[in-house]
């Protein structure tokens, strides 16, 4: 069992939901909550969180202070997961130094469940063997949601993987936000197009220079991965 595995998740929300508890009981992770006014130094296990949930549906403002004392921990940086409502999603791109990945509350425990692992599973070591979809420079591990370029690692959220891997997977083609939205997202996501470009932007800021225009803008449309090989 790894470290990620075995470790103690920090919780933290006013209040934290039974729907959240119960699922995290279930995943057989070990988790401490605590709400927005305590301080985690004092609880923290010897050998730090291994990651952080911090739901902030019901109190934005509280929930981001606790993200920023997490990031400026003289440990590494805690790996964080956060909960919020449709009507925040704007504050995302703003602040999106503050977390790893997010998930919209009302939750499905099972995509909970998926964030978490790709959340811990991100600190693991590559596995040696498994299915890897190519292209180029870029490499995309279907088994344990690792991305690298040029051999480089991809630090990716969940998501910012799920659209990077249905680009990949489907080079050449146009698609516009709403078509990425249901087939990425998928057709129960309530977010608007705009979920699209903060994706877009933050998957070619993590490529790089060298590689962020594998992600071409198709003006009125949408998007596209990958060079043209033929000219009009």
């Amino acid at each position: 069992m790894t470290q990620a595995e075995s470790g103690t998740i920090l919780v933290v929300g006013d209040p934290i939901s039974a729907e959240l508890a119960r699922t995290l009981d279930l995943c057989g992770r070990t988790w401490h909550g605590m709400c927005f006014n305590d301080d985690p130094s004092g609880v923290e296990p010897t050998d730090g969180w291994v990651g952080a949930i911090i739901d902030l549906s019901n109190d934005p403002e509280s929930g981001w202070s606790v993200a920023r004392g997490l990031r400026r921990s003289d440990r590494d940086p805690v790996r964080t997961l956060i909960l919020v409502s449709g009507g925040q999603l704007a504050e995302l791109s703003h602040r999106d130094d503050l977390f790893d990945d997010f998930c919209l509350t009302p939750f499905h425990p099972s995509e909970i469940e998926a964030r978490l692992n790709h959340l811990l599973a991100t600190a693991g070591p590559i596995a040696t063997r498994s299915e890897v979809v190519l292209y180029e420079n870029l490499a995309l591990n279907l088994e344990t949601y690792q991305a690298s370029v040029s051999d480089r690692p991809l630090d990716l959220t969940y998501m910012e993987y799920e659209l990077l891997k249905f680009l990949v997977q489907n080079p050449g083609k146009v698609f516009s936000r709403e078509m990425l939205l249901s087939r990425v997202w998928g057709y129960d996501y309530y977010g608007g197009a705009r979920t699209v470009d903060v994706h877009v932007r933050r998957l070619r800021a993590k490529l790089g220079e060298e590689h962020a225009d594998l992600i071409q803008t198709v003006r009125s449309v949408g998007y596209r991965f990958g060079h043209l090989r033929w000219r009009a």
